[in-house]
């Protein structure tokens, strides 16, 4: 893995790019379950721009996950509309 800081790196920035780095690692291999994405059925954002993504419906009290095209509801497999 690459280290934040090169030899050439200013004192300065040393615990900001660190705090950085740590901060992505975390993202990239979280150690824990993640909070989802929770909105209102009419507050859906555009499936297209988050496919493979999970969603909770909090109006309908159900995961939804994008298939790039549309919300696709867990539970009975039916498109949101």
């Amino acid at each position: 893995m690459l280290s934040p800081m090169g030899p050439g790196t200013p004192e300065a920035l040393r615990g900001v790019l660190k705090t950085f780095h740590d901060a992505l690692l975390a993202l990239m291999t979280p150690g824990a379950p993640t909070p989802l994405f929770a909105v209102a059925q009419a507050g859906l954002p555009p499936a297209a721009a988050h496919p493979q993504t999970l969603a909770l419906i909090t109006d309908l009290n159900i995961l939804a996950h994008s298939d790039g095209a549309h919300w696709i509801r867990q539970d009975t497999g039916a498109v949101i509309v």
